[in-house]
């Protein structure tokens, strides 16, 4: 059992730590303090029922309909065109935090939505959580345990990232540096669409 948890959490974690479009938003609401436990909380589910349903049965049911992958693939594509359109927008005005925080914090909907939609949206939660985390979660002895490892995994990550980030906000308020950081979501966000329409 431990050792099936074992391999759920490095597994995990292996995978998790890569900053990708969820991490970049995360990190991006943690600055503004904008709902960001709440935006978290909603990563640590979603990644907990993806890998869940990864291993009890979606891998195997992605991996053999490749309509589901498509519609997944080119819809993320546009979605992280889209998003990362409006972050380098945004890194080309004169900003800071504290100006965005004056414009006004949105609504915990708005954000949380915009949380799924980062979450949801993006191929490489299906092709990564479900497929890769999923199958070799199927091949655990203990398969809930292994679910239960890769939970954890998410768990101290995300609450990691967005109470670190907070914390951190005053020192990297500067209008450079949150132009910095809008620029890397931006890059980033057009990276994984790349990698999504040319693969």
């Amino acid at each position: 059992m431990w050792q099936s948890y074992l391999n759920g959490m490095l597994v995990a974690f292996g995978l998790i730590m890569a900053i990708g479009a969820q991490n970049a938003f995360v990190l991006a609401q943690s600055l503004r303090r904008e709902h960001h436990l709440p935006v978290a909380a909603l990563c640590i589910v979603c990644d907990a029922l993806l890998v869940a349903a990864g291993v009890f049965g979606l891998a195997t049911v992605l991996a053999h309909n490749p309509t589901l992958l498509a519609i997944a693939r080119w819809g993320g594509a546009v979605f992280l065109l889209w998003y990362g359109a409006k972050a380098l927008r945004s890194a080309c005005s004169k900003q800071s935090l504290q100006h965005q925080q004056g414009q006004g914090m949105r609504s915990r909907r708005a954000v949380l939505l915009s949380a799924l939609a980062v979450t949801l949206l993006n191929p490489h939660v299906y092709l990564d959580t479900v497929l890769l985390i999923g199958s070799l979660g199927a091949q655990q002895t203990v398969p809930g345990a292994y679910v239960a490892g890769a939970a954890s995994a998410s768990l101290l990550w995300f609450s990691t990232l967005a109470i670190g980030a907070a914390w951190l906000a005053p020192w990297l308020a500067r209008p450079a540096t949150w132009r910095m950081l809008d620029l890397m979501v931006a890059v980033m966000m057009f990276a994984v669409a790349a990698q999504l329409i040319f693969s």
